[in-house]
């Protein structure tokens, strides 16, 4: 498979972690093993990368972030984090713009 440049990757990177976390709820580690799993490794990335953008996220109001710890476990607690209803409206956008931009693109290279 070919590799895809960070930059094309980044463009997308928000519109993905926001669709995860319109399923459930996750914490940081899981997101990055989700999406190396579900884009079959083109998303793989370190907690450096994914922090910064989950940091963003939250500024921006789309994702709120909250600690939790397994009631039935001696574990340390994890922060999750979960999108927001302004969250969820942004996605339905942002797929939407992603998919006009695709569309336009195949319509310049089909040709």
């Amino acid at each position: 498979m070919t590799e895809v440049s960070k930059q094309l990757k980044k463009g997308v990177i928000e519109i993905l972690i926001l669709s995860l976390l319109s399923e459930e709820k996750m914490y940081g580690y899981q997101l990055i093993q989700e999406l190396d799993t579900r884009s079959n490794g083109v998303f793989r990335m370190k907690e450096g990368t994914l922090y910064p953008v989950l940091y963003r996220l939250e500024d921006s109001g789309y994702i709120e972030s909250f600690w939790e710890q397994e009631p039935d476990r001696r574990s340390i607690p994890r922060k999750y984090y979960m999108i927001t209803d302004e969250g969820t409206k942004a996605l339905g956008n942002m797929k939407q713009e992603l998919e006009t931009l695709i569309y336009a693109i195949r319509l310049v290279l089909d040709q």
